[in-house]
């Protein structure tokens, strides 16, 4: 796939400069955040115990539950998706060039597929010490197909089913990307081109909705179908909404910047709704069904609040998101959310965490200090080396002569 150009405005007026990849530290400190409430919601989960009555929480209150319960795995794909269409939203809003399909999809396989890899091999072997072992699930985990098979989708990585979509968010991007460029090259309006990007958007978003609505609502499917529900064609609406993020802040610029007064309402009102959200969230209802997609549109408000803000202020409360150890902690969140449920449940084997639900606060701890001590290490030692394979290629996705003739 060759580099893509796309036209020159044909407005009179310059158009607004593109959106940056600004608020780094800030989508940093998000990932921070993030791994850490993925470890305890982990270890919430390990803790709970079952009996004839139900289901039963380490903790019971139904405040704290719906807090350590509140899923971020829609906000890694909404930054994820917010960050990979920058790009492509400039190219096909206000021109210019885009990386090719081959470079794009390099750069992405150095980042995910080494650590990945390595993780599944070494889980894997580990449970299953003689051959050929479930040979069918180490299968389905290097090619990424898990995430279909219902009994397998949680097996050995079980936070991985979302790599899965992450691959499939890759490659629909890679192809409707370039396709996007084009077609705006025809549109002689910057609204023009705006709109047509928008809109591709919303039917990526409107797709998964009608998935969800016909497999709960007509066919009758349970949510315990984790195939149906986990697999990319329901949950890619999170993907969507971060690329409507992209679309949207590069088509208002510098235009509409909030004050950092005016982000406090719409942060509280995004994250009072992710609270009440995960609060009515019950098997089945309203809430449950279309937890993700509504999750996602609340998680873009928020980073909408945290990236669309005037330059030189500073929102007081995002001063956690940019401290030191909360960005320590996002630097190495990939290698953390690989390696913490095989951490939580070696600590639980090995007896090195009590077993009961009274040494839950203990267990937590404990499972936080080893993960990200271990992702520390991984970060270092698998992920950091892994990433130097960019300097393979040049600017222009060609392979780097590393030793070039002299005479030339």
């Amino acid at each position: 796939m060759s580099t893509l150009i796309a036209p020159r405005p044909t407005e009179v007026s310059a158009p607004a400069p593109p959106a940056s990849r600004g608020r780094a530290l800030e989508l940093q400190g998000y990932r921070g955040l993030a791994a850490l409430s993925t470890i305890l919601f982990h270890v919430w989960q390990e803790y709970y115990t079952y009996d004839a009555t139900g289901a039963h929480p380490p903790v019971e209150s139904r405040w704290l539950g719906a807090l350590i319960s509140l899923e971020v795995i829609d906000l890694f794909f909404v930054m994820s998706a917010y960050l990979l269409t920058l790009s492509y939203a400039r190219a096909a809003i206000d021109g210019g060039s885009i990386r090719t399909g081959r470079t794009f999809l390099f750069r992405r396989a150095i980042r995910i597929l080494p650590l990945y890899f390595l993780a599944v091999l070494v889980v894997w072997a580990g449970r299953n010490p003689t051959l050929p072992g479930d040979w069918r699930d180490l299968v389905g985990h290097l090619t990424f197909t898990h995430v279909f098979d219902q009994e397998r989708i949680f097996y050995t990585l079980g936070p991985t089913w979302s790599l899965s979509l992450e691959i499939a968010f890759y490659l629909v991007l890679v192809a409707l990307g370039p396709l996007a460029v084009r077609v705006c090259r025809g549109l002689e309006t910057r609204r023009a081109r705006v709109a047509v990007c928008l809109s591709g958007c919303a039917v990526l978003f409107a797709l998964p909705l009608v998935w969800i609505s016909v497999a709960h609502y007509v066919v009758g499917v349970p949510h315990t179908d984790w195939p149906v529900y986990f697999g990319p064609q329901a949950r890619f609406g999170g993907f969507a909404v971060g690329m409507a993020l992209a679309v949207l802040l590069v088509a208002l610029g510098e235009r509409g910047r909030m004050s950092a007064r005016g982000t406090v309402p719409l942060s509280v009102a995004a994250l009072a709704g992710l609270y009440a959200l995960s609060y009515l969230s019950e098997a089945e209802n309203f809430a449950h069904t279309f937890y993700h997609p509504l999750a996602a549109l609340l998680w873009c408000a928020l980073l909408y609040a945290t990236l669309h803000v005037r330059p030189r202020e500073q929102v007081r409360w995002h001063g956690l998101l940019r401290a030191r150890w909360v960005t320590a902690v996002g630097l190495i969140s990939y290698s953390v959310y690989i390696w913490h449920e095989p951490v939580m449940l070696q600590l639980i084997k090995s007896g090195l965490v009590p077993a009961g639900q009274a040494g839950f606060p203990f267990a937590a701890l404990v499972v936080f200090a080893v993960a990200l001590a271990v992702g520390t290490a991984s970060y270092w030692l698998v992920e950091y080396p892994a990433s130097l394979l960019g300097k393979a290629k040049d600017a222009k996705g060609a392979a780097r002569d590393f030793y070039p003739d002299p005479t030339r």
